[in-house]
C-alpha cells in the first residue's frame, strides 16, 4: 500500500526533530570521546538495532544496486560526517551550521541530473533563499559576526555536496524495491567499514568503563538508537515518499530546532534577530515544498 504524503512530511519533520536536538549529546561526549570514537560508536549501535528491529537479510539483485549501498554508506555515513568534523575544527561552528543548510540546493541539481526528475521550481529557490537567511540570523543572532575560514568552509561545503549525493542516492535505492530498515542497515554496513580506515589515523581508544556514567550511557544510546538507527529509517523512508528535494528542504528546521532547544535546556537567551530567523527560516521551507517536485517520485522509477 502507498503511503501517504502526509507520513512522508512527519517522517521528515521527527528526523529533523531529532538531529536539532544531537548538539547537547555531542557536547557531552566530547568530554570523554573523540569525534571518531563517537561517530564509530553510534552508527555501530544503530547497524546492531535495525538488525534487532528487522533479522532478515537483504537480497541484492544486480552488483548495481550493491554499488548504490556502497556509495550511500561512503556518502551518507563516512565521508559526510569527517568532513563535517574537519570544518569544524577550521572554522566556526555558526559557518558550518549555515553552510551546510545549502545541502537542498545541490540535492536538486543532483535530482535533475541523475533522477531525470523535473527542475524545481522559483517556489523552491526563493525558500531557499528565505531559507538561508534566516538561517544565517539565527546562527549569527548572539551578536557575533561571520568570520571566513577558508579550508574549513570549503570542507563544510564539500559536506553539503556529500549529503546532497546521499540523497539522491537514497531515492534511487528506494526504487530497489527493498524494505526500508534492510536498506537502511546495508548503508550503515558499508558506511562503518569504510569507516575502518580513517580510524586508523584517527585512533580509536575507548574502555567500558566510560560508559558507566549515566550520562555518558545515555547520550550515546541516544545518538546510536535515535539520531542514526530511527532517524535514518525515517529520513529514508521521507525521501521514498515526497522525493530528495522535498524532503531535504526540512534540513532548514535543523538550525531552528537547535536554536529553541538551546534556550529551553541550555538557557541560551533568544535575541529577536533569532526570533527573525526562525520565522523567515520556517517561510523558506514552506515556500520550498512547491507542487513541481510532486513529479520527482514519477520520474525517478525512469533512471538508469
Amino acid at each position: 500500500m502507498k503511503s501517504s504524503p502526509f507520513a512522508g512530511h512527519a517522517a521528515a519533520f521527527v528526523t529533523t526533530l531529532i538531529w536539532g536536538t544531537t548538539f547537547i549529546s555531542t557536547k557531552v561526549l566530547l568530554r570523554v570521546f573523540t569525534p571518531s570514537e563517537i561517530l564509530l560508536l553510534r552508527f555501530a549501535i544503530g547497524y546492531f538495532a535495525l538488525w534487532c528491529a528487522f533479522p532478515h537479510p537483504l537480497a541484492i539483485k544486480d552488483r548495481r544496486q550493491e554499488l548504490c549501498f556502497l556509495a550511500a554508506g561512503l556518502c551518507g555515513v563516512t565521508l559526510y560526517y569527517l568532513f563535517e568534523n574537519m570544518a569544524l575544527t577550521y572554522t566556526l561552528a555558526s559557518n558550518v551550521g549555515v553552510i551546510i543548510s545549502i545541502a537542498p540546493f545541490f540535492t536538486a541539481i543532483f535530482s535533475c541530473l541523475f533522477l531525470r526528475a523535473p527542475r524545481p521550481g522559483a517556489r523552491f529557490f526563493l525558500g531557499f533563499l528565505i531559507a538561508m537567511a534566516g538561517i544565517a540570523l539565527i546562527h549569527f543572532g548572539k551578536g557575533g559576526a561571520l568570520r571566513l575560514g577558508p579550508l574549513g568552509d570549503l570542507l563544510a561545503i564539500i559536506a553539503a555536496v556529500i549529503w546532497a549525493a546521499y540523497s539522491t542516492l537514497t531515492k534511487r535505492i528506494s526504487t530497489f524495491g527493498c524494505n526500508t530498515i534492510q536498506a537502511t542497515r546495508r548503508t550503515f554496513f558499508y558506511g562503518l567499514l569504510l569507516m575502518l580506515p580513517a580510524l586508523y589515523f584517527m585512533g580509536f581508544e575507548v574502555s567500558l568503563s566510560e560508559f558507566c556514567e549515566p550520562a555518558v550511557l545515555l547520550n550515546i544510546l541516544f545518538l546510536g538508537l535515535g539520531a542514526s538507527a530511527l532517524c535514518f529509517v525515517t529520513w529514508n523512508f521521507a525521501v521514498k515518499i515526497l522525493g530528495c528535494v522535498k524532503t531535504s528542504a526540512y534540513i532548514y528546521m535543523v538550525p531552528v530546532v537547535t536554536a529553541a532547544t538551546s534556550a529551553l535546556v541550555l538557557h541560551e537567551e533568544i535575541t529577536l534577530r533569532m526570533v527573525c530567523g526562525i520565522v523567515l527560516t520556517l517561510a523558506g521551507l514552506f515556500l520550498s515544498e512547491n507542487k513541481g517536485a510532486k513529479k520527482e517520485c514519477e520520474h525517478v522509477g525512469t533512471a538508469k
